[in-house]
């Protein structure tokens, strides 16, 4: 019985932990609607600020990465986000 128990707790740990794993999922390329308002310093858009809110776990990630850092460090980016309520980063 108690084995049981034991097996069923893990089973449930283990989902859980692939739950997570799927949420904190990073896709640098789902900024793409932020691109106009990181190149030229509009207003981000709407959509711009959902994929910043659910990107937002990552970017700390996508400021070292060579292709996505020189971005993501910008003056522009750093518009948007305040934009878009998204605090200074501070990685």
């Amino acid at each position: 019985m108690a084995f049981l128990i034991v097996l069923v707790l893990s089973l449930a740990l283990t989902n859980a932990a692939m739950e997570d794993e799927k949420v904190l999922s990073c896709n640098p390329k789902e900024l793409s609607p932020c691109s106009p308002a990181v190149k030229t310093g509009s207003k981000p858009s709407t959509e711009c600020c959902a994929m910043l809110k659910k990107e937002k776990p990552c970017l700390c990630g996508y400021v070292n990465d060579p292709v996505y850092g020189q971005y993501i460090k910008s003056k522009n980016a750093h518009k948007a986000f305040s934009a878009c309520g998204i605090p200074p980063l501070s990685c």
